[in-house]
C-alpha cells in the first residue's frame, strides 16, 4: 500500500472518529438540557450580568403527586437510610439546628413530607426608617413589603409543596407569620422549612402548621431583609435544596432526597419502616401497651 493510500486511510479513521465524539456529545446534550445549559461557556457580559449555574428542573403537578405517594408515611429516619443506600450518607440531612417549631407526639401534625419550592431573602444594606407620624410609616412599610421584600413564591405553591427559604439569620427578622403561612397553607403548603427564624410561634402552634426553623424572630420584614430570588438552588440547613426536591421532617429533623433519587430511596425506605413497625407491634404486645399510630 502507497503512502498516500495509508495516509488517506489514516485520515479518513481519524475523520470517523471525530464524527462519533461529536455525534455522542450532541446527543447528551439534547437528551439532558440540564448539561448543555451548564456546558456552554457565558460571555463575561453574561456573567457580569449574573447568571446562575445550576438549572431549576420543571415538574408536573401529576408528577409531584406519584412522588409523594412513594414517600407517604415514611419518617425522617427511614429515608435517612434510603440516602445511605443510594450513596448519598450526609448529604442531604439539615442541621439539627433546624428543628420543628412545636410537636404534636400524639398524632404526629407536625410531620409532614412535600415538594419544594424554593425562596431566598437576605439582608438589606438600606437604611432602616427614622421615626415618623403612624401614616407615613405605614407607607413606608407598605413600599417596602411590595417593593423589596413581597412573596413572590405564592403563585408557585400547590397541593403537596414545601415552601424552603433561604433567609436573612442575623437580621432577627420574621419573614414567617401566623398570618402568611395561613395563607400559604390556603394555597397548599404542607408545610415551612427555614435556615434562620419566624415569629408568631405560639399562634402558629395552635394553627397546627408544620414549621422548622433555626430559632425565633420578631422584626417585620422592612428594613431588615429584601427577596434576592424564588425557585433556584438554595442552601437551607448546611444543605443543597432545589426546587423539586422532596422534604421530608419530623422531629428528627429535616432531610433533602434529590428528586433523580426519590423512588429508589422511597422503596428501600418503605421496607425499613415497615420491618420497623412489625418489629415494635410485636413489643407493644408483649408489654400490653395499645398500637398507636407509630405502629399502625
Amino acid at each position: 500500500m502507497s503512502r498516500n493510500r495509508i495516509q488517506g486511510t489514516v485520515l479518513s479513521l481519524v475523520m470517523a472518529v471525530i464524527l462519533i465524539v461529536v455525534t455522542v456529545v450532541w446527543m447528551a446534550l439534547v437528551s439532558d438540557p440540564a448539561a448543555a445549559q451548564q456546558s456552554a461557556q457565558p460571555s463575561p457580559d453574561e456573567l457580569r450580568a449574573g447568571k446562575n449555574f445550576i438549572a431549576t428542573t420543571l415538574y408536573s403537578e401529576q408528577d409531584d403527586r406519584e412522588t409523594l405517594k412513594l414517600f407517604q408515611g415514611l419518617r425522617v429516619t427511614d429515608v435517612t437510610d434510603g440516602l445511605d443506600k443510594v450513596g448519598l450518607t450526609n448529604m442531604t440531612i439539615m442541621s439539627p439546628e433546624i428543628h420543628p417549631s412545636w410537636k404534636d407526639t400524639k398524632n404526629y401534625k407536625h410531620r409532614f413530607i412535600g415538594i419544594a419550592v424554593t425562596a431566598r431573602y437576605v439582608p438589606t444594606n438600606r437604611p432602616p426608617a427614622p421615626a415618623m407620624e403612624t401614616k407615613a410609616f405605614d407607607a413606608w412599610v407598605g413600599k417596602w413589603y411590595s417593593e423589596l421584600s413581597p412573596e413572590p413564591f405564592a403563585p408557585l405553591l400547590r397541593p403537596g409543596t414545601a415552601l424552603v427559604i433561604d433567609e436573612a439569620p442575623d437580621s432577627d427578622v420574621g419573614t414567617i407569620g401566623s398570618n402568611n403561612i395561613m395563607g400559604w397553607k390556603l394555597r397548599g403548603c404542607v408545610g415551612v422549612v427555614t435556615n434562620a427564624t419566624a415569629r408568631d410561634t405560639d399562634e402558629i402552634a395552635t394553627q397546627e402548621i408544620p414549621l422548622y426553623l433555626r430559632k425565633v424572630g420578631r422584626g417585620i420584614r422592612p428594613g431588615r431583609n429584601e427577596i434576592e430570588s424564588v425557585n433556584r438552588p438554595i442552601e437551607c440547613g448546611g444543605v443543597l435544596v432545589r426546587p423539586g426536591d422532596v422534604i421530608v421532617a419530623d422531629g428528627d429533623g429535616v432531610v433533602v432526597v434529590p428528586r433523580e433519587k426519590a423512588r429508589e430511596v422511597a422503596e428501600y425506605a418503605r421496607g425499613i419502616m415497615e420491618g420497623d413497625k412489625a418489629a415494635r407491634r410485636n413489643l407493644y404486645k408483649k408489654l400490653g401497651l395499645p398500637e398507636d399510630d407509630s405502629v399502625k
